[in-house]
């Protein structure tokens, strides 16, 4: 399976600018190159046959008819080939002159596109020597010998996606063709360019296509002339670039003196199932033009292995690099605007949380801290409440304190082991038992201190459970599953670390930033059995239901773009190779599976929390799934992988 993956490529070639027999000897080369990794579609620049910057010699009957062997030759010399290639020549009809986009496999013309806005401005003149698309009526051209579609409306349709192709200045229009085409079935858009460079153009023609390939829910690549073209007043970079839904792929290198081919796989798949949930994309076909595309399809070849180039984050949820700091900082600052709203709203006069000494509640206490601070309310308002249990440490206890002595919020601390063991004993429950009522006896009556006491004070009680132990079903239901509003609903596991420690790093006195590096060491645990007799944690939650970076992987692909189980296993075996093995990935992935659909009735009664990224499971958001729903297909597929 290819799992909607589609390999394509961007080229370069060496051009010598009135040379068609060098430089279509050139583009052979690269598309051997290309063909031989795999690679099924693979364009070139705006008049890659002739060279772009021609001038006057455009006129040159010579030079046209040079470019047409030129093209016999790349067509005699791959048509053994399955690859789909995409070039750029001047094409003469009927005393007119196109800027034109050729398609062709396997030693057959598909198609003509014509470019359809022609630069006339500062240092473009191409409406000294082309006519524009748009002037055309003809619909068939004859070229090589070969009686081929002409138009600016043509789709081409291979076994694995829809293209569509539009030529440099068609990008930079106020409705590119490419609208037009990604409206009426193409997935990918190529773009052939002869785009120059100036100071501050490349971040703005990377804007361009970064917007338009996500306006269109696409793919868009990007192939621009190079350093042979460089001639006179203008210079080109060799702009290879290859975009999906507003997401770099791959690029090439700037001002390179030498060829390239630049390669990456975009997932048609995951750009289906994008526009199927977009409905604003299928609303905007009715105001596409009344002219019907033309449909080509191209030759069915057998897909060859799926070798990825492109590579995945392992922690999809977790932004790299620098842009870390900014978005934990956008993430936080949601989290405290909803929470400032539902305290002003409910006129609330205290916020009650349960502090544990984990990750999650200590990063629902700093958000209460923000919010307070921002409202001008005290901190002495926040009721911090940590409730020893059966398997609470010294560890935990202790950095619940420290940490909530240190903000300035009220402490309280109330011992849930006798109401417990009360409890065991009115419902004649053995305590040596240690089973799911043991656990969640705990977490229910955690979870009725919190509520009376904000009923005491009249506040409200603050959630703190995440995304990613909502997504498994790892709450009590009734217990820590239950809040007046949850504030860490929308942010996973993987992200809570680093919020936490970003806090930390940002004006935080030094007692709370230690004691909050401390958390962040912590392994992850509910405590709800009691410790070792070195008072170590026993309860680790990764041991009972899997890494957490697994299942907020699996959550990402499955939710965000509907990814069936093998093609997330096939990403994550990948992904994560040296990390977990086959086997490992796929019992996890399995437990995500049969927990998700086991446990949504907990979702289906979620309380408030604001949504901070590209998921929701909140049955108010994004996801809206029948608690009864089964998962038989996907664990049978997954039962099912080799």
């Amino acid at each position: 399976m290819n799992y909607g993956f589609v390999k394509v490529a961007t080229a370069v070639p060496c051009v010598k600018v009135g040379d068609c027999k060098f430089n279509s000897t050139q583009i052979e080369k690269e598309i051997l190159i290309a063909d031989g990794k795999g690679v099924q579609i693979i364009t070139f620049p705006e008049l890659s046959l002739t060279g772009y910057t021609c001038g006057d010699l455009f006129a040159q009957q010579l030079l046209l008819e040079e470019a047409e062997m030129g093209l016999i030759q790349v067509l005699n010399n791959t048509r053994q080939l399955d690859i789909i290639s995409i070039v750029g020549m001047p094409v003469p009809l009927n005393g007119a002159l196109l800027n034109a986009a050729v398609v062709f496999q396997k030693g057959k013309i598909l198609g003509v596109v014509g470019k359809t806005y022609l630069p006339n401005y500062k240092e473009f003149y191409e409406k000294r020597w082309f006519t524009s698309a748009c002037e055309i009526e003809e619909t068939q051209v004859r070229l090589c010998g070969q009686i081929a579609p002409l138009g600016r409306n043509l789709l081409f349709e291979t076994s694995d996606t829809t293209f569509g192709i539009e030529i440099c200045e068609d990008l930079w229009a106020p409705i590119p063709p490419s609208s037009t085409l990604a409206l009426q079935g193409a997935e990918i858009i190529f773009n052939l360019s002869a785009d120059d460079e100036a100071i501050g153009k490349h971040a703005y023609l990377r804007s361009l296509i970064k917007q338009q390939s996500a306006r269109c829910i696409a793919g868009y690549v990007f192939s621009s002339c190079g350093f042979g073209e460089s001639t006179t007043d203008v210079v080109f970079a060799g702009n290879g670039l290859i975009y999906e839904n507003g997401a770099l792929l791959s690029e090439s290198k700037r001002f390179s003196l030498e060829p390239q081919v630049v390669i990456s796989e975009i997932d048609v798949e995951r750009l289906r199932t994008e526009r199927r949930v977009n409905t604003t994309f299928a609303t905007c076909r009715t105001y596409t033009p009344a002219v019907a595309p033309i449909r080509i399809s191209t030759e069915y070849t057998n897909s060859k292995e799926l070798s990825l180039t492109r590579t995945f984050n392992a922690h999809p949820f977790v932004p790299q690099g620098p842009e870390l700091d900014g978005r934990c900082e956008e993430i936080f600052s949601i989290q405290v605007s909803g929470l400032a709203k539902r305290l002003v709203h409910t006129h609330a006069k205290s916020a009650v949380v349960g502090i544990s000494g984990g990750l999650d509640s200590t990063l629902a206490l700093l958000v209460c801290v923000k919010t307070f601070d921002k409202l001008g309310w005290k901190r002495k308002d926040i009721i911090g409440v940590t409730m020893p249990g059966f398997g609470t440490t010294d560890r935990t206890h202790a950095n619940a304190v420290s940490l909530m002595n240190s903000l300035g919020v009220t402490v309280r601390e109330i011992s849930i082991k006798a109401a417990c063991l009360q409890h065991f004993e009115d419902i004649g429950h053995d305590e040596q038992k240690h089973d799911a009522v043991y656990e969640n006896a705990q977490a229910r009556e955690r979870t009725q201190v919190l509520m009376d006491i904000a009923n005491q004070t009249g506040g409200l009680v603050v959630g703190t459970g995440d995304l990613s132990e909502l997504a498994l079903g790892w709450a009590t239901y009734n217990g820590d599953h239950i809040s007046m509003y949850g504030v860490n609903g929308g942010v996973p596991k993987t992200l809570v670390k680093h919020l936490v420690k970003w806090v930390s790093e940002n004006d935080m006195d030094p007692v709370s930033r230690n004691t909050l590096l401390d958390i962040v060491d912590t392994p992850i645990s509910p405590e709800l059995i009691p410790a070792d007799e070195q008072g170590n944690i026993q309860q680790i939650t990764e041991d009972l239901v899997g890494p957490y970076e697994l299942h907020d992987f699996f959550l990402y692909y499955f939710l965000r773009f509907g990814f069936r189980p093998s093609k997330i296993y096939f990403l994550a075996v990948r992904t994560f190779k040296g990390c977990y093995d086959e086997t490992t990935i796929k019992k996890w992935l399995a437990t995500f599976f049969r927990r998700f659909f086991n446990q949504q009735f907990k979702r289906s009664c979620l309380p408030d929390g604001p949504k901070v990224g590209s998921i929701s499971i909140s049955p108010r958001g994004d996801w809206r799934m029948p608690s009864d729903a089964s998962s038989e297909a996907w664990l049978r597929e997954i039962e099912e992988l080799q």
